[in-house]
């Protein structure tokens, strides 16, 4: 699935409508560089599963949780995210058992554990506002 942002708005929209495919238990790997649009997107999926919290970028915390809807999203940034250690103290493999969305940045960090069946999504800067997203996966 291949989607042309033209604003943070579109991609934001975007991210609405398709959190609406989205079941307990799925995994987005996200990737792109700096300014590409992933806490967008993860404001978009925030509001499309219908949670009524304030979404930002989970930079310093490594994972933001928001849990004030029908479906929780747990938002990890693994940008800082260097080892096995790193990423066993996030707690990161405990949350894959909860009964949420992960939605993980920088998902590049820790390819070697991301589940089977996650879906990827790219987001690929084209201009200033212009971004090429593309999600991949079984249902997709």
């Amino acid at each position: 699935m291949r989607f042309l942002s033209r604003s943070t708005r579109e991609t934001e929209e975007f991210a609405a409508a398709f959190a609406e495919k989205l079941r307990p238990g799925d995994v987005i790997a996200c990737r792109g560089g700096m300014g590409a649009g992933k806490t967008a997107f993860a404001r978009g999926l925030a509001r499309g599963l219908e949670l009524t919290d304030e979404v930002s970028s989970p930079t310093f915390a490594l994972v933001h949780e928001y849990t004030h809807g029908n479906i929780s999203l747990y938002h990890f940034d693994m940008y800082r995210v260097s080892g096995f250690d790193e990423l066993y103290s996030t707690g990161f493999f405990d949350y894959l058992e909860q009964d949420g969305v992960l939605y993980i940045e920088w998902s590049e960090n820790i390819e070697g554990a991301l589940p089977a069946g996650v879906i990827t999504l790219t987001l690929e800067r084209v201009d200033d506002d212009t971004r090429q997203l593309t999600i991949e996966g079984e249902r997709f």
